[in-house]
């Protein structure tokens, strides 16, 4: 060995031996090998402090831009309090946390065994020992710094439990079990919680870090003979055991309100929330009885400092799980099968009863009207149902889920605007200052459309939309036939809105960045040549110093923004700009609902965003999942859904936020004045949101009940409209929201705002409608319709229509509709032109006691391939229609002629020929429905829906004229040609019969 050693270093010198150079001189340079030059040590150096800053300058852009985007949108006040927050919990249970591990660890070592006679097991551990001596304050530091970092993380993600609990405001209401407040479980037993099982870790890692410490120094033995623990390690063991058990026996108390909130399965409803029969009598005096078994095992535990003996303590913790198995497992699951089963309604229906008036409370569903509704006309004039049809509602032909085509076709100009698939349904003023329904959308950019796409373009030339379009939603336009019938269009847009900002840098498509104000000028729109622009708003964050510019540049992963000419002095960036991101970042404790909706107010394009409260700790409420509740047939693809998947039990619109389309400004209003929870995070945020006495009055107007909590209320109250526990128990009257019958997709049927009247109401209200059928069965269980106009006093007021008899559901409605003769023939005659039917929403207003079924019907394809409107489909009763307007299908379903204008009489001494009458009107009527005829098909033909559609009314009036100049057989003196006998025979001449006949079936197939 001493040789291989004194060889080696002789290697290693010669290395530094001096050589000779290329020139035969006596010397040359010395190569070294060892420690590198100065000079590189030092770039190494320079190279390392870079990188550090450069790694920190990464994770500090995202801080930086985060909050230069919250004091641009004046909400600065929301980061600082989460942030702080944040900050305070990490470090005050990470110190905890590191604390309580590092204590128990020290303690440990310093409890250590002297090693004396050290047996074979020992002397294994030795070599960890010596390996750790050196560094035990750098490990201890190590393992207690890694536990806090975690358990310090994980705390910072408590700040809306920890904010809650601070702030909690009580509800005034109280739990009929243990007649503690609401706010008890909605914002002190979360944090209660949290607490307590930040303890149980906390006791878990230090017991675990002790016992290996005690191990590892000799306080622990496992294979030695012997005493397997030392008197100082069975005493801290036991101390950190007894801390554990004692946890344990707070949550068994803590576990008895909880059974308040808890939800278990139970077949009279889905998602049960609260005590039943078995909690109330076995579970919760098992969990008193084990908080005090558990509390008497804790004091052994801690005895064990005096006693140094294991015994009781093991004893005591052995009875704790004994007791848990049986008290806590085997008794209530005997309650149940023997006591509750056999009875189970009788026994259940206190407990249904307090779940009954807990969710509709928590939903805001108590107050809802239920009354009785035959679904039978009780009215018996054709002509007064068609004049109360008339006034029953304002029926919205174009359906705001099916037009935007035509929006996007008729009203885009530029392939670099769109529209929403899914247009808004609003109230504006007509010229004569009343009040209609319009579908209205925004043309916004879209960069997918753009001529050329590069960053210049992307983000400084193309950086907003503009203009908003409308349409009346009741009627349609002539050019072409069928198309909405626009009040706003055009670009720039013009019409009925007035003057407004028409530029839209906020909107749903809006997602990627702009910048804006500097020296690049933005195409503002082309109509007779390109006009450019400049933002004038204050929105966004400044780029002029090269800081800032450097963090976004790092934000966005682009570093052309670092050196761009483009960008200089008062440029601004435009990001987060859908209305939903805004709310959501500045208003984080908020749910927000998923149809945000454009108002044209005060001259500006305001974004409407309904925002709820929500906890899931009200008690006995039942729970229901946002997600799931809110989808319906149009979600998947044509409007956002409530993205959060959580489950709550309590649920309120307290807020009504905007969000202006040209400078982003983002108000929050409160809306639910009564609301604990607002009240709450109004306390936790002050300042953040307004009163509701200061929301415009321009702006109310275009307020309405929104989408996303009538859906969550229809789900609850297809089983909570039932009030009695019995017959809540057996189903035997639950409802279910029915598939939508027009749409190919699986899915509910959405709800419909529509202006309409209620039985008993004297005039049309802006409503928000829905219908429900018996669980399992197609037709018509209820109707539901809630006051959606915020201006009403009525507002929010919700009546319920239980279906008393037999009534066709929509389902079924749509199916006669497939099946109508009419129906079918215009669609094969559609079929070589190209173009598809395609249903519009189907509108169901209550009429006279019974239920009147409206729906449009448009074409799509051929050389326009948009929607138009093309017929109109009614039923009323077992009355099934289909013609080509509103009106004409009106007065079909009635049986009654125009109620178009009154024509003048004509004065006395009139010349004018009468009609004619007999065979004469006979032959005229067979004469005008062939020319009808013929003109249709040339309509047809020519895709002319317009004169194919007057061709049709044509041909349908002559048939009329037809049959009503048919003569009658058996009819008295005045039965005309059909009492007349022909000539030579005794036979009634049968010409006119025949004639009728042929032009009856050959107008038929002409009208099909």
């Amino acid at each position: 060995m001493g040789l291989l050693h004194t060889t080696a270093n002789f290697e290693v010198r010669t290395l530094a031996f001096q050589m000779p150079d290329r020139g035969g001189g006596p010397t040359g340079p010395r190569i070294r090998v060892g420690r590198p030059s100065r000079r590189v040590r030092t770039l190494l150096m320079t190279l390392a402090v870079l990188a550090v800053l450069a790694m920190a300058f990464v994770m500090f852009a995202g801080f930086w831009t985060d909050w230069l985007w919250y004091r641009s949108v004046e909400y600065s006040s929301v980061f600082t309090t989460t942030l702080w927050t944040k900050i305070g919990l990490f470090l005050v249970f990470g110190l905890l946390m590191a604390v309580a591990v590092g204590v128990n660890i020290w303690l440990a070592h310093r409890l250590r065994p002297p090693l004396s006679a050290m047996s074979l097991e020992q002397q294994s551990l030795d070599r960890y020992r010596m390996s750790v001596a050196p560094y035990k304050k750098w490990v201890l530091l190590a393992i207690t710094a890694l536990v806090g970092l975690i358990a310090g993380a994980s705390a910072s993600g408590q700040w809306r439990t920890w904010l809650m609990y601070v702030n909690g405001v009580a509800f005034g209401q109280k739990d009929p079990q243990f007649k503690l407040d609401v706010a008890f479980y909605a914002f002190d037993l979360p944090w209660y919680r949290f607490m307590l099982g930040f303890g149980f870790a906390a006791a878990v890692l230090s017991l675990i870090a002790a016992a290996l410490t005690h191990y590892l120094y000799g306080g622990l033995r496992i294979t030695s003979p012997g005493a397997r623990a030392t008197a100082a390690a069975t005493g801290h063991l036991s101390v950190l055991l007894g801390l554990f058990v004692s946890l344990k026996a707070v949550a068994y108390w803590l576990d008895r309100y909880g059974l308040a909130v808890k939800s278990s399965d139970f077949k009279a409803t889905d998602n049960w929330t609260g005590l039943r029969y078995v909690d109330a009598n076995a579970y919760l005096p098992a969990k008193t009885i084990l908080f005090c078994i558990a509390a008497i095992c804790a004091v052994l535990f801690f005895a064990t400092l005096w006693r140094r003996t294991w015994q009781l303590p093991v004893i005591g913790f052995g009875l704790m799980v004994l007791s848990a198995i049986l008290i806590g497992g085997l008794y209530p699951a005997i309650v149940q099968k023997f006591q509750v089963e056999p009875n189970e309604q009788a026994k259940e229906a206190p407990f249904i009863a307090k779940n009954i008036d807990a969710t509709r409370d928590a939903y805001d569903i108590d107050d809802a009207q239920v009354d009785d509704y035959t679904g039978k006309s009780t009215e018996t004039d054709d002509a007064k149902l068609r004049t109360d049809a008339d006034a029953a509602a304002s029926y919205r032909v174009m359906d705001p889920n099916v037009v935007s085509p035509a929006f996007q076709q008729l009203q885009q100009k530029r392939n670099y605007y769109q529209f929403p698939k899914t247009l808004d349904v609003d109230r504006y003023k007509d010229p004569d200052g009343k009040e209609q329904d319009t579908v209205i959308g925004l043309r916004e950019l879209n960069v997918e459309g753009l001529p050329k796409r590069n960053w210049i373009n992307d983000h400084f030339t193309y950086t907003h939309g503009y203009g908003a379009i409308a349409a009346r939603g009741t009627t349609t336009g002539t050019n072409p036939g069928g198309s909405p019938d626009f009040t706003e269009a055009g670009l720039p847009s013009s019409g009925q809105l007035g003057t407004y900002e028409q530029r839209i840098y906020y909107g749903e498509k809006t997602t990627q960045y702009s910048i804006v104000g500097g020296p690049q000028k933005e195409l503002d729109y082309e109509e007779d040549g390109e006009k450019t622009t400049s933002y004038k708003g204050d929105s966004g964050v400044s780029l002029a110093n090269a800081f800032n510019r450097a963090a976004y540049a790092v934000s966005f992963s682009e570093p052309q923004i670092l050196y761009s000419g483009a960008i200089g002095e008062g440029s601004r960036v435009l990001y987060n700009r859908t209305p939903k991101e805004r709310v959501e970042a500045v208003a984080p404790w908020l749910t927000i609902d998923g149809d945000a909706y454009p108002a044209v107010v005060d001259g500006r394009v305001q974004w409407v965003v309904d925002a709820y409260t929500t906890t899931n700790g009200y008690p006995y409420a039942s729970r229901t999942t946002l997600g799931d509740t809110t989808a319906d047939s149009l979600t998947t693809n044509q409007r956002a859904v409530v993205a959060q998947q959580n489950q709550v039990n309590y649920i309120r619109n307290s807020v009504k936020a905007t969000v202006d389309a040209y400078d982003g400004k983002v108000r929050l209003y409160e809306w639910d004045t009564k609301d604990p929870v607002l009240k709450t995070w109004r306390k936790a945020f002050p300042g953040t949101v307004k009163s509701r006495g200061d929301i415009p009055t321009e702006l109310m107007d275009h307020l309405r009940y929104p989408q996303d909590l009538f859906k969550v209320q229809r789900e609850l109250l297809t089983r909570y409209h039932v009030e009695d526990p019995a017959q809540f128990y057996s189903g035997s009257d639950a409802w279910q929201v029915p598939d939508d019958p027009t749409n190919k997709e699986p899915g509910a049927v959405p709800p419909y705002y529509l202006s309409m009247r209620m039985p008993g109401q004297d005039a049309q209200k802006f409503s928000l409608t829905t219908t429900f059928t018996p669980k399992g069965r197609p037709d018509l269980g209820a109707f539901m319709a809630v006051d959606a106009d915020a201006a009403s006093k009525d507002y929010g007021t919700m009546r319920l229509l239980r279906v008393t008899t037999t009534v066709k559901g929509p389902g079924q409605v749509q199916s006669e509709l497939n099946g109508n003769d009419d129906v079918a023939e215009f669609v094969r005659n559609l079929k070589g032109t190209d173009s598809d039917i395609e249903y519009g929403n189907l509108l169901t207003v209550p009429l006279a006691g019974g239920f009147l079924y409206i729906e449009p019907v448009y074409t799509r394809g051929g050389t326009q391939n948009y929607p138009l409107l093309r017929k109109v489909a009614a039923s009323y009763g077992s009355k099934i229609v289909f013609e080509n307007s509103l009106g004409e299908a009106l007065n079909a379903v009635f049986g009654v002629e125009d109620t178009g204008p009154v024509e003048p009489t004509e004065p006395p001494g009139d010349t004018t020929e009468p009609p004619a009458t007999g065979d004469a009107a006979l032959k005229k009527a067979i004469a005008d429905a062939q020319k009808a005829y013929t003109e249709g098909e040339a309509a047809l033909r020519k895709q002319d829906w317009t004169a194919y559609g007057t061709a049709q009314a044509e041909l349908e009036d002559a048939l009329r004229r037809a049959a009503a100049a048919q003569p009658k057989q058996g009819s008295g003196a005045g039965g005309g040609a059909a009492a007349e006998k022909p000539e030579g025979g005794d036979k009634p001449a049968g010409g006119a019969d025949k004639a009728t006949d042929e032009a009856g079936d050959k107008g038929t197939d002409q009208g099909s």
